[in-house]
Protein backbone atom coordinates (compact mmCIF):
# COMPACT_ATOMS: atom_id res chain seq x y z
CA UNK A 1 0.00 0.00 0.00
CA UNK A 2 1.51 3.40 -0.68
CA UNK A 3 1.74 5.90 1.94
CA UNK A 4 -0.92 8.16 2.42
CA UNK A 5 0.05 11.93 2.01
CA UNK A 6 -3.22 13.54 3.21
CA UNK A 7 -1.45 14.55 6.12
CA UNK A 8 2.01 15.72 6.90
CA UNK A 9 4.60 12.91 6.98
CA UNK A 10 7.92 13.27 8.82
CA UNK A 11 11.12 10.82 7.01
CA UNK A 12 13.73 9.81 8.65
CA UNK A 13 16.69 10.14 6.34
CA UNK A 14 19.58 7.10 6.24
CA UNK A 15 21.49 4.99 4.11
CA UNK A 16 21.65 2.14 6.64
CA UNK A 17 18.45 0.56 7.08
CA UNK A 18 20.12 -2.00 9.94
CA UNK A 19 21.16 1.39 11.23
CA UNK A 20 20.46 0.95 15.53
CA UNK A 21 19.19 4.57 15.22
CA UNK A 22 15.80 2.54 13.56
CA UNK A 23 14.19 2.70 17.33
CA UNK A 24 15.09 6.41 17.42
CA UNK A 25 13.39 6.86 13.62
CA UNK A 26 10.15 4.99 15.06
CA UNK A 27 9.53 7.34 18.05
CA UNK A 28 9.61 10.80 15.92
CA UNK A 29 9.49 9.72 12.11
CA UNK A 30 6.45 8.54 10.20
CA UNK A 31 8.78 7.15 7.14
CA UNK A 32 12.22 5.97 6.62
CA UNK A 33 13.35 7.60 3.44
CA UNK A 34 16.29 4.95 1.95
CA UNK A 35 19.04 6.74 -0.03
CA UNK A 36 19.51 3.93 -1.98
CA UNK A 37 22.45 5.46 -3.94
CA UNK A 38 24.23 5.86 -1.21
CA UNK A 39 24.50 2.54 -0.37
CA UNK A 40 26.32 -0.49 -1.40
CA UNK A 41 23.41 -2.83 -2.25
CA UNK A 42 20.30 -2.10 -1.13
CA UNK A 43 18.29 -4.20 -2.94
CA UNK A 44 19.58 -6.48 -0.60
CA UNK A 45 19.16 -4.17 2.47
CA UNK A 46 15.42 -3.64 1.54
CA UNK A 47 14.80 -7.66 1.55
CA UNK A 48 16.38 -7.57 5.26
CA UNK A 49 14.42 -4.93 6.26
CA UNK A 50 11.90 -6.07 8.95
CA UNK A 51 10.83 -2.91 10.81
CA UNK A 52 7.48 -1.27 10.95
CA UNK A 53 8.17 2.42 9.48
CA UNK A 54 7.36 2.37 5.87
CA UNK A 55 9.92 3.22 3.41
CA UNK A 56 10.35 6.16 0.69
CA UNK A 57 13.17 4.77 -1.75
CA UNK A 58 15.48 7.04 -3.41
CA UNK A 59 18.25 6.22 -5.84
CA UNK A 60 19.23 10.42 -6.62
CA UNK A 61 21.07 10.78 -9.56
CA UNK A 62 24.50 12.77 -9.12
CA UNK A 63 23.13 15.57 -11.31
CA UNK A 64 20.38 16.37 -8.86
CA UNK A 65 22.52 16.02 -5.96
CA UNK A 66 23.23 12.32 -5.22
CA UNK A 67 25.60 9.81 -5.17
CA UNK A 68 24.39 7.66 -8.11
CA UNK A 69 26.77 8.21 -11.01
CA UNK A 70 26.17 5.50 -13.43
CA UNK A 71 23.84 5.08 -16.00
CA UNK A 72 20.34 6.92 -15.54
CA UNK A 73 18.47 3.70 -17.36
CA UNK A 74 20.25 1.22 -14.28
CA UNK A 75 19.53 3.68 -11.65
CA UNK A 76 15.92 3.97 -12.26
CA UNK A 77 15.31 0.09 -12.74
CA UNK A 78 16.27 -0.48 -9.01
CA UNK A 79 14.15 2.23 -7.99
CA UNK A 80 11.38 0.10 -10.29
CA UNK A 81 12.70 -2.97 -8.60
CA UNK A 82 12.10 -1.50 -5.07
CA UNK A 83 8.56 -1.30 -5.51
CA UNK A 84 8.32 -4.78 -5.31
CA UNK A 85 9.04 -5.15 -1.69
CA UNK A 86 6.40 -4.64 0.71
CA UNK A 87 7.94 -1.76 3.12
CA UNK A 88 8.44 0.28 0.26
CA UNK A 89 5.12 2.93 0.54
CA UNK A 90 6.68 5.37 -2.19
CA UNK A 91 9.53 6.46 -4.21
CA UNK A 92 11.05 9.67 -5.36
CA UNK A 93 11.53 10.23 -9.01
CA UNK A 94 13.39 13.52 -10.59
CA UNK A 95 10.87 15.72 -12.46
CA UNK A 96 13.57 16.13 -15.09
CA UNK A 97 13.80 12.52 -15.69
CA UNK A 98 10.53 12.04 -16.18
CA UNK A 99 9.83 15.04 -18.23
CA UNK A 100 12.87 13.61 -20.21
CA UNK A 101 10.62 10.42 -20.93
CA UNK A 102 13.12 8.18 -19.13
CA UNK A 103 11.14 7.32 -15.87
CA UNK A 104 7.57 6.04 -17.62
CA UNK A 105 8.51 2.24 -16.51
CA UNK A 106 9.26 3.12 -12.89
CA UNK A 107 6.19 4.88 -12.53
CA UNK A 108 4.12 2.34 -14.90
CA UNK A 109 5.14 -0.43 -11.82
CA UNK A 110 4.61 2.04 -8.97
CA UNK A 111 1.44 2.56 -9.92
CA UNK A 112 0.76 -1.03 -10.60
CA UNK A 113 1.89 -2.04 -7.30
CA UNK A 114 0.11 0.77 -5.50
CA UNK A 115 3.38 2.57 -4.60
CA UNK A 116 2.87 6.04 -4.23
CA UNK A 117 5.24 8.31 -6.50
CA UNK A 118 6.80 11.86 -5.40
CA UNK A 119 8.57 13.60 -8.10
CA UNK A 120 11.13 15.96 -7.09
CA UNK A 121 13.29 19.31 -8.19
CA UNK A 122 16.15 20.13 -6.89
CA UNK A 123 18.02 23.71 -7.18
CA UNK A 124 21.29 24.32 -5.21
CA UNK A 125 22.31 27.44 -6.84
CA UNK A 126 19.26 29.85 -5.85
CA UNK A 127 15.40 29.68 -5.39
CA UNK A 128 13.40 30.70 -8.49
CA UNK A 129 10.79 33.51 -9.38
CA UNK A 130 7.71 32.44 -7.11
CA UNK A 131 5.80 31.96 -10.58
CA UNK A 132 8.06 29.93 -11.68
CA UNK A 133 8.42 27.36 -8.31
CA UNK A 134 4.33 27.57 -8.92
CA UNK A 135 4.30 26.17 -12.38
CA UNK A 136 7.13 23.49 -11.42
CA UNK A 137 5.29 22.00 -8.57
CA UNK A 138 1.86 21.93 -10.47
CA UNK A 139 3.53 20.06 -13.56
CA UNK A 140 5.53 17.69 -10.96
CA UNK A 141 1.79 17.29 -9.52
CA UNK A 142 0.53 15.89 -13.27
CA UNK A 143 2.60 12.94 -12.09
CA UNK A 144 2.57 11.72 -8.68
CA UNK A 145 0.49 12.10 -5.90
CA UNK A 146 3.24 14.37 -3.89
CA UNK A 147 5.35 17.01 -5.76
CA UNK A 148 8.58 18.06 -4.20
CA UNK A 149 10.47 21.10 -4.66
CA UNK A 150 13.89 21.95 -2.29
CA UNK A 151 15.96 25.53 -3.40
CA UNK A 152 18.32 26.96 -2.15
CA UNK A 153 17.55 30.64 -0.18
CA UNK A 154 19.91 33.24 -0.07
CA UNK A 155 17.53 36.03 1.83
CA UNK A 156 14.38 36.13 3.68
CA UNK A 157 12.68 36.57 0.84
CA UNK A 158 12.62 33.82 -0.90
CA UNK A 159 11.36 31.91 1.82
CA UNK A 160 8.47 34.00 1.85
CA UNK A 161 7.90 33.29 -1.44
CA UNK A 162 8.70 29.19 -1.12
CA UNK A 163 5.94 29.17 1.49
CA UNK A 164 3.66 31.50 -0.69
CA UNK A 165 3.87 29.10 -3.34
CA UNK A 166 3.21 26.28 -1.01
CA UNK A 167 0.15 27.83 0.48
CA UNK A 168 -1.39 28.69 -3.25
CA UNK A 169 -1.00 24.61 -4.18
CA UNK A 170 -2.27 23.31 -0.81
CA UNK A 171 -5.47 25.90 -1.21
CA UNK A 172 -5.98 24.92 -4.24
CA UNK A 173 -6.18 20.86 -3.30
CA UNK A 174 -2.18 20.13 -4.70
CA UNK A 175 -0.07 17.96 -2.38
CA UNK A 176 3.50 19.74 -2.62
CA UNK A 177 6.55 19.07 -0.15
CA UNK A 178 8.63 22.25 -0.13
CA UNK A 179 11.46 23.10 1.94
CA UNK A 180 14.71 25.61 1.70
CA UNK A 181 18.30 24.19 1.78
CA UNK A 182 21.11 26.35 3.56
CA UNK A 183 21.62 28.32 6.58
CA UNK A 184 18.73 30.95 5.63
CA UNK A 185 16.07 29.00 4.58
CA UNK A 186 16.37 26.32 7.78
CA UNK A 187 13.23 27.27 9.46
CA UNK A 188 11.35 26.31 6.48
CA UNK A 189 11.85 22.84 7.32
CA UNK A 190 9.82 23.50 10.08
CA UNK A 191 7.40 26.48 9.34
CA UNK A 192 6.24 24.55 5.27
CA UNK A 193 4.40 22.29 6.76
CA UNK A 194 2.07 24.98 8.42
CA UNK A 195 1.82 26.02 5.15
CA UNK A 196 0.71 22.77 3.69
CA UNK A 197 4.05 21.03 2.87
CA UNK A 198 3.50 17.39 2.79
CA UNK A 199 6.64 15.96 3.59
CA UNK A 200 10.05 16.86 6.01
CA UNK A 201 13.36 15.05 6.02
CA UNK A 202 15.59 15.00 8.62
CA UNK A 203 18.36 12.21 10.04
CA UNK A 204 18.58 10.61 13.20
CA UNK A 205 22.06 12.14 13.56
CA UNK A 206 22.70 14.99 12.29
CA UNK A 207 26.44 14.43 11.41
CA UNK A 208 24.55 12.14 8.45
CA UNK A 209 22.66 14.84 6.99
CA UNK A 210 21.47 14.03 3.09
CA UNK A 211 20.80 18.18 2.59
CA UNK A 212 22.24 21.60 3.67
CA UNK A 213 20.55 22.56 6.66
CA UNK A 214 18.48 19.75 7.63
CA UNK A 215 17.48 19.46 11.46
CA UNK A 216 18.21 16.35 13.29
CA UNK A 217 15.17 14.40 13.56
CA UNK A 218 13.44 15.00 17.20
CA UNK A 219 14.44 18.55 17.08
CA UNK A 220 12.16 18.86 13.88
CA UNK A 221 9.28 16.57 15.08
CA UNK A 222 9.22 18.65 18.11
CA UNK A 223 9.02 21.88 15.90
CA UNK A 224 6.82 20.83 13.44
CA UNK A 225 4.60 19.38 16.46
CA UNK A 226 4.99 22.70 18.41
CA UNK A 227 4.17 25.12 15.35
CA UNK A 228 0.62 22.84 13.62
CA UNK A 229 -0.19 21.68 17.22
CA UNK A 230 -0.47 18.09 16.46
CA UNK A 231 1.88 14.71 17.06
CA UNK A 232 4.41 13.84 14.37
CA UNK A 233 4.54 10.64 15.66
CA UNK A 234 3.19 7.49 13.95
Amino acid sequence: MGIDFDSFVLAAATADLADADEPTAREHADAVEFRMDLTDDPLEALEAYDADLPIIATNRAAWEGGEWDGDDGERLAVLAEATAFDAVGAIDVELESILAGEAEAVLETARKRGVSIIASTHDFEGTPPRGEMVSTLTEAGKYADVAKLAVTAESKADTIALLSATEQLTYHGDRVATMAMGKVGRHTRAVAPVYGSRIGYAPVDPAEATAPGQYDLETLSELVADLDGTTTES
